[in-house]
């Protein structure tokens, strides 16, 4: 989200995607509107800005309403200055990369320390604000989406959905392949070069926290694997990742669930 406050002559869209449009609004401000932004991402903001220093957009405000029978939301929120990760990888050194890459690791880890309301206690996953979570491994065939109650649960979901989907090439032997976690953690769900803003080799911010909730421990690592075009990005971060995690269901599964 590059841009010039001395220059600023009205709204410019910065980002549009299905179900959410992100807009400078004036100096030092955006908007973030749309059927894909929820109170989670609301929530998530606030979560971390109040249990770490992780630079994230202040939230302003939040309005949510129902536009032609569909939720909708709008958030206004401080304006995240620099440009996208993705945009200048390719341009750092080797050493530059190795810092960038411990940077976003140790954001993890901060991430990981947020405490958990008492009132989502009893949930294994669950969104910031306490939803059930529309990734789409985990995503609940049936309406309304029954919340994830422990590790077996969501193993379970995800062998679910593979059948469901047509899997067939592991059904059986699936289950065995899934990772296992006996913990969750605060998970920003999407943390990929677009979603990290720099100035020339250093972190401004993450953004896009609509995913965000409590995970099983593996979860940000197995997202950031995700098939992608930041393939550079994703060698340095696996090589450079605080222990092991071994994703090969989830690999597997997503051959059919993407």
């Amino acid at each position: 989200m590059e841009s010039d406050e001395e220059d600023f002559d009205g709204p410019t869209i910065l980002s549009r995607q299905a179900g959410c449009q992100v807009e400078h609004m004036g100096p030092g401000v955006v908007s973030k509107r749309g059927t894909r932004v929820t109170k989670n991402e609301a929530v998530a903001l606030q979560l971390v800005k109040e249990h770490t220093d992780i630079p994230v957009p202040t939230l302003y405000s939040s309005v949510f309403f129902v536009k032609d029978g569909e939720e909708c939301g709008s958030l206004l929120m401080e304006l995240i200055e620099g440009t996208p990760l993705n945009h200048v990888w390719d341009g750092f050194d080797d050493d530059v990369k190795f810092r960038i890459c411990e940077e976003i690791w140790d954001a993890v880890a901060k991430l990981r320390e947020i405490p958990r309301p008492g009132e989502l206690a009893h949930l294994y996953q669950c969104g910031a604000d306490g939803s059930p979570s529309t990734d789409v491994l985990i995503q609940d065939l049936r309406s309304p989406p029954a919340h994830i109650l422990n590790d077996d649960a969501l193993r379970d979901r995800i062998y679910e959905r593979y059948l469901h989907f047509s899997g067939r090439l592991y059904e059986g032997t699936l289950p065995d392949m899934l990772p296992r976690s006996s913990v969750s953690v605060f998970t920003h769900g999407d943390l990929t070069p677009r979603n990290i803003m720099v100035q020339g080799d250093h972190i401004t911010g993450i953004i896009d926290w609509e995913t965000a909730g409590w995970f099983p421990d593996y979860w940000e690592y197995a997202n950031m694997m995700k098939p992608a075009r930041d393939r550079d990005w994703m060698g340095w971060m696996d090589r450079t990742k605080p222990k092991e995690w071994d994703i090969n269901g989830i690999v597997k599964s997503r051959k059919v669930l993407f």
